[in-house]
C-alpha cells in the first residue's frame, strides 16, 4: 500500500496528492531553478528584491520562510553579484537588499525560462479550463493564507467555564453594531449567561475560538425552536450566535466555523439550516450568501429575534 492510498479516505486527500505532484513537476525540489545558477528559494528572493530594496525580515515574511533561510538566499545573491545590500535608514541594525544590473539581467532570463514552461503547460488547456484553474487556485491560495493566520488559535466545544467570557463577547460585539437588548436581538436572550446549557443535546453544538486561554468568539447550531411537531423540529436546524471579537476578524474564522457547523448538521441528518441576521451586519450577510444561504420571504420558528429582518435558509 502506498502513502497516497493510505490517505484516500481522508478529506482533501486528492487535493493533497495533486499539490505534492505539482510541487515536484514544477521543479521546486530541485537544487537549481532550470538551467540558471539559482535554487528555487533564491529565484523567489530575486523576484521579490526586484520590486524594491527589502530587509531580510520582510523578505522572510513574504516568502514564508525562516529568517536564516532568507539570509542565506540573499548572501548567495550578493556573493554572485546579483544583489547588493545597503544600510536601512529606518533601522541601523538591518540591511536592505537590492538588485544589481547583473541581477536584473538574470531576472530577465528567469522570466523567459518560466514563460516558456508555463506557455507549454497552458497549451494543453482551453481558455475556459485555464480560467477555471485560475479561480480554483485563487480560492486555494486564500484558504492556505487563512489557515496560516489561524495557527495560534484553538477551536473547541464550549464548556460551562466559558459561559461568562462568551456572553461578554456577545455583549461587546452587539454594542459595537448597535444591536441593543431592547430591540429583540440575540443579546437579549435570557439564556445568554448560560450558553453551554443550550447545546447539551446530541443534535446541537457550540464552538468557541480561543487564544492563550482567552475566548474571542464562537458560533453554534441547534434544532430550530418551533411550535410544530417533534418531527418538524428535527428537520431544520438554526445557525446561532455567531459572534467574533475584532481581533478575530479578517482571518477566515467565520467561514470556517460556519462550514464546521453545517458539516455537523449534515451528520445529524438535518434537511436545512436556517438563520436570521440584519442588514447592519453587511459582512455577515455576504458570508452567508457566499456559502449558499438564500434569502426567504418570511421568518421560521420561534427564535424571539424579531428585530433580525433577514431570514435565510440553506438546503443541506
Amino acid at each position: 500500500m502506498t502513502a497516497d492510498s493510505k490517505t484516500n479516505d481522508q478529506p482533501g486527500s486528492a487535493l493533497r496528492t495533486i499539490s505534492r505532484h505539482i510541487v515536484r513537476q514544477l521543479g521546486m525540489l530541485n537544487s537549481a531553478c532550470g538551467d540558471l545558477p539559482l535554487s528555487p528559494v533564491q529565484a523567489h528572493a530575486l523576484l521579490e528584491i526586484s520590486h524594491g530594496a527589502i530587509s531580510i525580515k520582510k523578505l522572510a515574511d513574504i516568502l514564508n520562510i525562516d529568517k536564516s533561510n532568507a539570509s542565506r538566499a540573499v548572501s548567495h545573491l550578493v556573493g554572485k553579484r546579483f544583489a547588493d545590500t545597503k544600510s536601512n535608514p529606518r533601522d541601523s541594525r538591518s540591511l536592505l537588499a537590492h538588485l544589481t544590473p547583473k541581477g536584473k539581467r538574470l531576472l530577465q532570463k528567469l522570466d523567459r525560462q518560466q514563460n516558456i514552461i508555463f506557455d507549454e503547460i497552458l497549451s494543453q488547456l482551453s481558455p475556459s479550463e485555464t480560467q477555471k484553474i485560475e479561480v480554483a487556485m485563487s480560492v486555494y491560495h486564500k484558504a492556505i493564507r487563512r489557515s496560516q493566520l489561524q495557527q495560534e488559535y484553538t477551536i473547541r466545544e464550549i464548556t460551562a467555564q466559558d459561559n461568562t467570557a462568551m456572553a461578554e463577547v456577545i455583549r461587546q460585539v452587539s454594542a459595537e453594531y448597535g444591536l441593543t437588548a431592547d430591540k429583540g436581538y440575540g443579546v437579549a436572550d435570557p439564556t445568554l449567561d448560560a450558553i453551554s446549557e443550550q447545546y447539551l443535546g446530541n443534535n446541537a453544538c457550540y464552538w468557541i475560538i480561543e487564544k492563550d486561554g482567552q475566548v474571542l468568539g464562537g458560533g453554534g447550531i441547534a434544532p430550530l425552536v418551533t411550535s410544530g411537531s417533534t418531527e418538524d423540529r428535527q428537520q431544520i436546524c438554526e445557525l446561532q450566535k455567531m459572534y467574533f471579537s475584532q481581533s478575530l476578524r479578517g482571518k477566515g474564522f467565520a467561514k470556517r466555523l460556519a462550514y464546521q457547523a453545517l458539516d455537523f448538521a449534515r451528520d445529524q441528518s438535518f434537511d436545512a439550516c436556517y438563520l436570521e441576521t440584519t442588514a447592519c451586519l453587511g459582512e455577515a450577510v455576504k458570508l452567508y450568501e457566499s456559502i449558499g444561504f438564500e434569502h426567504i420571504d418570511s421568518h421560521m420558528g420561534d427564535t424571539g429575534h424579531d428585530a433580525c429582518e433577514m431570514p435565510m435558509l440553506l438546503k443541506l
